[in-house]
């Protein structure tokens, strides 16, 4: 079954508790109100990380485009080009992404149990905040409201201001450098080039998210950010090498 059956089901709600469990419970008919505790216990199969993981996104993209007050076609057109949903479900992933901007509970909660479930920093959640930056600059800009509601995630995640800046150069559609992509400073020696390029490799892997709790469906998004990882590391190697 794939992650969208599962989600559509609710059949999870009741194990993750919480608004993400509630908003699964509400998707089935139910709404599950046991609080989880700080963290998924690591004997709780991945695929409950998995659907966690794509409910947050489903919530925080919905709870985004209600915070910016219209929800526009080239949002949830951008929405389906980064992730993977069968034809057969597209009309209840649509009918979950209304119900999850019309729940009571607010984006923050949804954050901060997103944080709480993968820790934060996470490796998950740049993948998650990734995806909102994508979706908010569907339309072709990124307006105030959504501007403010990136910086909170990205606070509830862990984050602090100037990783945060980061994270608008990188996915906000500024001109990026391969310097700014590697996370380094213009005059980094090569070997610090390539220790970070290294780094980044093993931190983004989509088999690592993937085992993190990444769903297979969300997985060309993961495969793209380690291209723009590569390609950056290229482009400084090949430029260190023409003045060798």
């Amino acid at each position: 079954m794939s992650i969208w059956g599962i989600i559509i089901g609710g059949a999870t709600g009741a194990m993750l508790g919480g608004p993400i469990g509630a908003l699964l419970g509400a998707a089935a008919g139910h709404v599950a109100s046991r609080e989880i505790g700080k963290r998924l216990n690591p004997e709780v199969e991945a695929r409950t990380r998995q659907v966690a993981f794509t409910v947050a996104v489903v919530a925080l993209s919905a709870k985004m485009a209600k915070a910016d007050g219209t929800v526009t076609r080239s949002e949830i057109n951008a929405f389906r080009r980064k992730v993977h949903i069968p034809e057969k479900d597209v009309r209840d992933v649509g009918r979950f992404w209304d119900l999850a901007r019309q729940t009571p509970d607010g984006f923050e909660a949804y954050a901060k149990q997103a944080a709480s479930l993968f820790g934060p920093k996470n490796a998950i959640l740049e993948q998650l905040l990734e995806l909102l930056f994508f979706i908010a600059a569907a339309d072709g800009e990124i307006s105030t409201p959504e501007w403010a509601y990136l910086a909170e995630v990205s606070r509830l995640f862990g984050y602090d201001e100037s990783e945060f800046n980061r994270f608008c150069t990188l996915y906000g559609g500024s001109d990026e450098s391969p310097y700014a992509v590697l996370d380094l400073p213009e005059k980094a020696d090569i070997e610090q080039v390539r220790n970070r390029w290294k780094e980044l490799n093993k931190r983004y892997h989509p088999d690592k998210l993937i085992a993190e709790g990444l769903p297979q469906e969300f997985i060309h998004s993961a495969e793209e950010r380690l291209a723009r990882i590569n390609a950056a590391y290229d482009v400084i190697k090949r430029h260190e090498e023409g003045h060798s």
